[in-house]
């Protein structure tokens, strides 16, 4: 029998509760230029890795697909993990329409749900092709040059 709540299941299901609680706790990002300005800024980046991503190779859950390929265009030459740094950013824009504790507390766990999700892959991907670890070491994680 498949077990239906594995640890990427389970990060998913974590990452979308944090999101969901975000924007229900929110006064709405369209409440500050700020907010909408870095929200949006977001949003433009997971495009531009969506664009550098082969179809049927993206995947919401920290698995690699069958047949998958290291995408190491666009911004992905800068960072492993573009799609929780678009996420980060426009939850960040959130946040900044509403810093209240509560907020800060669901983002924060959020980063570290994030964190975790991008761990695990990584994990996979240095069992699964050798061009990972030099890949590893010329990138950050999240934030180009810095993290």
């Amino acid at each position: 029998m498949k077990h239906i709540f594995t640890y990427p299941h389970l990060l998913v299901g974590a990452q979308f509760v944090l999101i969901g609680l975000m924007v229900f706790f929110s006064r709405g990002v369209l409440s500050s230029p700020i907010a909408i300005t870095v929200f949006l800024i977001g949003a433009l980046f997971g495009l531009w890795a969506i664009m550098h991503n082969q179809r049927g190779n993206f995947h919401i859950r920290p698995v690699l697909k069958e047949g998958c390929t290291l995408i190491t265009t666009g911004p992905y030459r800068l960072i492993r993990h573009p799609m929780y740094t678009s996420v980060i950013t426009m939850m960040l824009g959130v946040l900044i329409s509403t810093p209240t504790l509560l907020e800060a507390s669901l983002f924060l766990l959020l980063m570290l749900t994030l964190y975790l999700k991008g761990r695990r892959e990584e994990q996979l991907w240095c069992g699964h092709d050798a061009e990972y670890l030099v890949y590893r070491e010329r990138t950050k994680l999240f934030i180009p040059y810095v993290l």
